[in-house]
């Protein structure tokens, strides 16, 4: 469930992480806020987009294992 909510996040982080590298490989501009303000923005922004459908899984999984207690404890 973990990677399934954070999965998203995870592979916009990585995709400008890497095509940010790239431009800094070949520019030879090594400045580490190249990085980190546009991977923030759209991280910031993916969130924002998908907390409705994140919420909609955290509810989902948390019924179903309150659910699944009786039959758990026997």
């Amino acid at each position: 469930m973990a990677l399934l909510l954070a999965g998203p996040m995870l592979i916009i982080a990585m995709g400008v992480g890497l095509l940010i590298s790239v431009i800094q490989a070949v520019t030879q501009i090594q400045e580490q806020t190249l990085v980190f303000v546009p991977k923030l923005l759209l991280v910031a922004g993916c969130f924002v987009v998908a907390l409705p459908w994140l919420l909609q899984q955290l509810v989902r999984y948390t019924t179903t294992l309150f659910r699944s207690i009786p039959t758990i404890a026997g």
